[in-house]
């Protein structure tokens, strides 16, 4: 089983941000945050609600912090709220758990190729039963993103709650050894340097190959496997875009090449979309059952 890298380049970036005391369910400084107990540990989400918001079903869209972050860090880089506003959707940034002084994801079961046992895969459950109780949610229409380990969990909601999360982005993630009884076709979106050192393009003997990853999308969502290519440039990147379509349910598989980019949230974009307009412009093209007609 490939284990979750333990980044030092992150750890030195965002110790500061974390909570050494003995009590370590959590690191964060998060103000604002809302908290819940959630298999005996006290976590914290952000939730961002649009101005426009008027009890009408609107989508769901969590965005996962990397390894060492905090929410409120990782929504200042990858900030949605506009978005949110112009597109009528409620925005959730959670906030990982704390191991030895470090926020991170487990996206596996307690036995896969977690960092500790804290469960995240039934946090957020929870968070979606405690943000319904207050708002009123089409849970036909909730997304998972993230950046880094965060990516990482959102392939791990990918793979075992599928029956909850419709569509899936990772930006410069990989998706673990693990994977659960997926019910359905799930739409995948992946972002990824080439020349990211922390999770290699090509893989290592620690995280699978962004190729690999996609393959296996490729296959169970039984897409085309020759995909539709085209290049842009922004800011001296060159992009490329692979459209792997025609999937079950009509889903789709899409990955942005940025060529020589590295372990980041891209501020690059492709064709005027931005990072976080290329993910939301593709997960909400679905629905629990499929491409919405």
């Amino acid at each position: 089983m490939k284990r979750i890298f333990i980044y030092s380049i992150l750890i030195s970036l965002f110790t500061a941000s974390c909570d050494y005391s003995d009590d370590e369910t959590f690191c964060s400084q998060n103000e604002n945050a809302i908290t819940l107990s959630h298999d005996n540990i006290t976590r914290e989400y952000i939730l961002y609600v649009p101005q426009s918001y008027s009890n009408q079903a609107v989508p769901l869209l969590f965005n996962f912090h990397g390894f060492g972050d905090t929410a409120e860090q990782y929504i200042n880089y990858a900030d949605m709220r506009s978005l949110a506003e112009s597109e009528q959707f409620i925005l959730v940034y959670p906030q990982g758990s704390c191991l030895n002084g470090s926020s991170h994801w487990n996206p596996c079961l307690v036995e896969g190729d977690n960092k500790s046992t804290a469960d995240d895969l039934g946090f957020v459950e929870a968070m979606i039963d405690d943000i319904s109780s207050n708002y009123n949610i089409d849970s036909e229409r909730i997304y998972a993103s993230g950046f880094s380990n965060g990516g990482m969990m959102a392939y791990g909601l990918a793979n075992y709650k599928s029956n909850l999360i419709t569509a899936v982005a990772s930006v410069s993630g990989s998706m673990l050894d693990c994977a659960g009884a997926i019910n359905r076709p799930v739409p995948v979106i992946h972002l990824h340097g080439t020349s990211d050192e922390d999770i290699p393009f090509s893989g290592n003997s620690d995280y699978n190959s962004v190729q690999s990853t996609l393959d296996y999308w490729i296959n169970f969502n039984n897409t085309s496997v020759n995909p539709t290519i085209s290049t842009y440039s922004d800011q001296g990147m060159i992009i490329e875009h692979y459209l792997y379509d025609d999937g079950d349910n009509n889903v789709s598989v899409e990955y942005y090449k940025y060529i020589l980019g590295g372990h980041e949230w891209f501020n690059n974009s492709f064709q005027g979309q931005n990072t976080s307009e290329l993910i939301w412009n593709f997960v909400s093209k679905y629905n629990i059952n499929g491409l919405i007609e």
